[in-house]
């Protein structure tokens, strides 16, 4: 993950996308008005105004392409996002900072020997699916680290998702720049005295559900879910990347560092 200059000509046409709820359709109404709304194919940045649900869908609806996307919160958190102002728009985004995060592949095998890969931007997270908890071996790089772990599930986060999820289930906020992926269980019983890993995000990670007819397991990549799963691989997709822009003093990289102070 980097941070690059960005040069103010790249703003000349701005894409709007609204998430639908009244304040952020109101909004797109008048920024349209003051700027116009240039079809998203061609234009020179995308402006998301809802919360950080929008931008996640914005982002992956836009993956592989490079297209900067500059959020404006017209939702709840909205970690993600810029404050809304409508007044200087173009100046802001000339003097915005660039982020470069990649996703997760994730490459996950039912129990009927279906196929099926996602990539997250923010967490690949694996869910027991009935009372039972679940049973998960975990190999790293062709290596077994833990050959049984009970629990409600277990998460990879990548850096930019490490403050969503990951740290409702206690694990680790990560800097952006970290060149790291964060392993973290949910509600895990055995063995009581594991809180996760960091491993490096060249690693390729490996969960096999045990006794997966009796604990059935689902796969979440961000909001995509593949149900009754035996078996996912995860990995960091360096060669996605994804540009995220945040306002000079407001960087992803502040906003993370900020959190880990708690404010």
């Amino acid at each position: 993950m980097t941070t690059e200059e960005v040069s103010p000509l790249r703003f000349e046409q701005i894409a709007f996308l609204a998430a639908g709820a009244p304040d952020a359709e109101a909004a797109l109404a008048r920024l349209t008005s003051r700027y116009g709304n240039a079809p998203a194919a061609s234009a020179d940045v995308v402006v998301a105004l809802g919360g950080d649900g929008l931008m996640l869908q914005t982002l992956r609806r836009f993956m592989g392409m490079p297209k900067p996307i500059y959020g404006m919160n017209r939702g709840s958190v909205g970690f993600l996002m810029n404050d809304y102002r409508e007044e200087g728009l173009r100046e802001r985004l000339a003097l915005a900072k660039p982020s470069i995060i990649h996703p997760l592949l994730m490459r996950a095998v039912t129990l009927l020997g279906h196929e099926e890969t996602a990539r997250a931007i923010n967490e690949v997270s694996l869910l027991r699916q009935m009372s039972q908890a679940a049973k998960l071996a975990i190999t790293i790089n062709g290596k077994e680290r833990l050959n049984e772990l009970i629990a409600d599930g277990i998460l990879v986060s990548t850096p930019a998702g490490s403050t969503a999820y990951n740290l409702s289930a206690n694990g680790p906020i990560l800097p952006l720049d970290a060149q790291l992926m964060a392993l973290t269980p949910i509600a895990p019983f055995r063995p009581r005295r594991w809180r996760g890993a960091l491993v490096r995000d060249t690693a390729q990670i490996v969960l096999d559900i045990l006794e997966a007819e009796k604990r059935p397991v689902s796969a979440v990549a961000d909001h995509f879910e593949i149900r009754d799963v035996r078996r996912v691989e995860i990995a960091m997709d360096r060669a996605t990347e994804l540009v995220l822009l945040h306002d000079a003093g407001h960087s992803l990289d502040e906003r993370i560092l900020r959190e880990q102070f708690g404010y």
